[in-house]
């Protein structure tokens, strides 16, 4: 029998300093809630369509909006200008994740009464930090995948592809095992290299940096997801932020899931089934069926 696949249905919304950030949506039929996706670094949301799909067939309708600068939003902003995508502009780091957070009160606006989970992957992760820490009543959950401990010595800022560069010839061997996937990488027109302070300049690049805070405003659940050969934080790093969660004294309920031998884009890595599988069982866990 053929496998079910979702339509996707592509919007836009406006950000606070006129840009317009491009969105797409994929829909379940009856939605136990929503799954807002946060990309990572120099990519965009087209890139999660095979998530979405997984998603979708469990029950949840999937939003992905292109970050600031980034693919379709990118190519919108720099008037079609390819050597600009990655490059935030005005409003930088702050306005991204503002949008982000738009995105959730579109999401929210367009099934009203939902519940939504925000996932963030690498970049996105660390956004989606920011955000909880003000934030985190929009949310009935929180998944972070390759994700770090916002600080010097945990997050790593330099050449994330120097331990995988003898696996194969491109500059993409950190991000998965499968040549699949990084072959699509060099083909897409939409994908530029992860360099954070070529991109965002230096000062927004510390504004990367952080803690969480002492006090959440609200409890929810938080999954981390990372492979044991991620080199942007690891699981040592992500340990200690699930450590440092649990310690704010506000989170109850941190999950943290290590993968062997996966590397940095888990749900696009050679076990990505056992990824998905383990994604969709903690949100079945948090957000049960009404």
């Amino acid at each position: 029998m053929p496998t079910f696949s979702a339509a996707r249905g592509d919007s836009s919304f406006t950000d606070a300093h006129g840009v317009e950030i491009v969105y797409s949506t994929w829909r379940a039929g009856k939605p136990r809630g929503i799954v807002q996706i946060a990309h990572g670094v120099g990519e965009h949301g087209l890139r999660y369509e095979p998530l979405a799909q997984d998603l979708v067939r469990a029950g949840w309708t999937v939003h992905v909006n292109d970050h600031r600068g980034h693919g379709r939003t990118g190519l919108g902003q720099w008037d079609g200008d390819h050597t600009k995508l990655g490059r935030l502009g005005p409003g930088g780091l702050r306005a991204a994740i503002a949008a982000v957070e738009q995105m959730t009160a579109v999401a929210k606006a367009d099934d009203p009464g939902l519940p939504v989970v925000l996932l963030g992957h690498s970049w996105g992760s660390l956004m989606a930090q920011r955000i909880v820490n003000t934030s985190s009543e929009q949310y009935a959950g929180v998944v972070q995948s390759g994700s770090a401990l916002r600080v010097p010595g945990l997050m790593n800022g330099g050449d994330l592809n120097r331990r995988h560069a003898a696996s194969g010839p491109t500059k993409h061997e950190w991000l998965t095992r499968d040549r699949a996937v990084i072959e699509a990488i060099g083909l897409d027109p939409l994908v530029v290299e992860a360099d954070v302070i070529g991109l965002f300049g230096l000062p927004d690049t510390l504004r990367l940096l952080g803690l969480p805070r002492r006090r959440i405003p609200h409890d929810l659940p938080v999954l981390l997801q990372v492979g044991s050969d991620d080199t942007l934080g690891g699981p040592r790093s992500v340990e200690l932020l699930a450590r440092t969660y649990r310690r704010c004294g506000r989170l109850s309920d941190v999950t943290v899931q290590v993968y062997d031998g996966a590397r940095h884009e888990v749900y696009r890595e050679t076990n990505r089934d056992e990824v998905v599988a383990d994604l969709v069982g903690w949100l079945d866990r948090v957000v049960p069926r009404r």
